[in-house]
């Protein structure tokens, strides 16, 4: 019986970081799904075919809503689409984030649930980022939703481009976050569903502030080119 030096089996090969899960099957809920963000994401998704189901306080609004994007959108209330939904992507506002996912915490229990949401304040000089107590809205996230899988992805979207069906790629990647690599190689092969758009693994939860942060400066770049701006990862 022979053996290597070290007495040890050998390491198998590392993972391929760009081998991920075929995310086609899997529901998508977008609680906030009528705003500007949430609509645009849930627009992008059905229209590369993904299952999608919007989440509103009111059922009939949500309703109203889906049936205006079309691509099969469905609309529900809060808690039936995020019970309907394999993924769950938070987009609602920062002011009722807290409230919002302390209510449905029993029917996000056992999801994996993708927070995009950025705490952002306004004053005469423009956007600047607000740190929460526990750090990120995405910690925040996870702190009220012990049973969930939670992420952090889709912060540096502009919502007018999302949602302008004349065009036909968004040319930008996603920052992921997260715990769990199977649950960020998830969330990295969603975000690589609709075309243009590439989601890269950018680190745990703890590193998720400066990423949130970062729509402030890309809010003053949009007002001062006139632009929509997005990011780019180079040599990756």
């Amino acid at each position: 019986m022979t053996t290597n030096d070290s007495g040890s089996a050998p390491k198998p090969p590392a993972k391929d970081p760009w081998d991920l899960p075929d995310v086609s099957g899997l529901t998508v809920g977008v609680l906030g799904g009528t705003g500007p963000q949430g609509r645009g994401l849930a627009y992008r998704f059905a229209r590369a075919g993904q299952k999608v189901v919007i989440g509103s306080r009111a059922a009939d609004r949500a309703e109203a809503a889906a049936a205006e994007l079309g691509h099969g959108v469905e609309g529900a209330d809060n808690a039936e689409c995020a019970r309907r939904s394999d993924i769950v992507i938070v987009a609602v506002p920062w002011d009722g984030h807290a409230k919002t996912l302390e209510s449905l915490r029993e029917e996000l229990a056992g999801k994996l649930v993708v927070d995009c949401v950025n705490p952002l304040g306004f004053d005469k000089k423009g956007a600047y980022a607000l740190k929460p107590e526990e750090g990120s809205a995405a910690e925040q996230a996870a702190a009220l939703l012990p049973d969930s899988r939670v992420t952090a992805a889709f912060h540096h979207l502009s919502a007018v481009l999302l949602q302008d069906e004349a065009i036909e790629e968004i040319d930008t990647d996603v920052m992921v976050l997260g715990e769990a690599r199977a649950d960020t190689d998830t969330v990295q092969a969603l975000a690589s569903r609709i075309p243009g758009m590439r989601g890269v693994f950018a680190g745990r939860l703890r590193n998720a502030h400066q990423v949130e942060s970062l729509v402030a400066n890309l809010i003053s770049v949009n007002r001062r080119y006139k632009a929509h701006a997005g990011l780019r990862t180079t040599d990756v």
